[in-house]
């Protein structure tokens, strides 16, 4: 048996996502209520300079009430693909093109709740551009040594899910050869 959705109640549309309350049955037959956040995705970006330093950004995030380091992020736009919107996003953060988008992952920060799944790709070949901020981002861009963000990791300085994943990533090689 597999699982079956019964019943889909939109209980909340939003700008950037939208709430559903879901019945379901369960592969044993236990029928269930699920509240499930539907996210059209996101891309992330690291931002390698030819130094080797990584563009990281800090970040007002009202949810946790706290200035978050992150690499630069953004919510597709309706029929963007994950690569037009990581090229789109890299310019409007940080301000900077990239010659080169290798995909290193594809996420699922909460899959208990939200079918968000986040595209994560290496810039590389990084060309200045006019930075292009959305009227409510407020945030302050850091070329940082790679090797200091992996200690901000180890420190709990680097909290975000998308930026732990997607920098041990690069450490460990994937998407280029450090």
């Amino acid at each position: 048996m597999s699982l079956k959705v019964q019943k889909i109640r939109n209980i909340y549309e939003g700008r950037i996502f939208n709430v559903a309350l879901e019945q379901i049955t369960l592969p044993n037959g236990v029928v269930k209520n699920r509240e499930v956040v539907r996210h059209p995705g996101a891309a992330a970006m690291v931002p390698l300079f030819d130094d080797g330093k990584v563009a990281l950004i800090k970040q007002y995030r009202h949810a946790v009430g706290e200035f978050l380091w992150e690499v630069p992020a953004g919510t597709l736009e309706p029929n963007e693909s994950p690569l037009a919107c990581a090229r789109r996003e890299l310019v409007e953060e940080i301000g900077f093109e990239a010659r080169d988008l290798v995909k290193v992952a594809k996420i699922l920060p909460a899959p208990g709740y939200t079918d968000e799944c986040i595209h994560i790709y290496l810039a590389t070949g990084l060309t200045p551009a006019e930075q292009n901020l959305d009227d409510d981002e407020v945030l302050e861009v850091r070329p940082t040594p790679f090797d200091r963000a992996i200690e901000m990791i180890k420190e709990g300085k680097i909290q975000d899910a998308k930026t732990i994943t997607g920098l041990l990533l690069i450490a460990m090689g994937n998407g280029t050869q450090r």
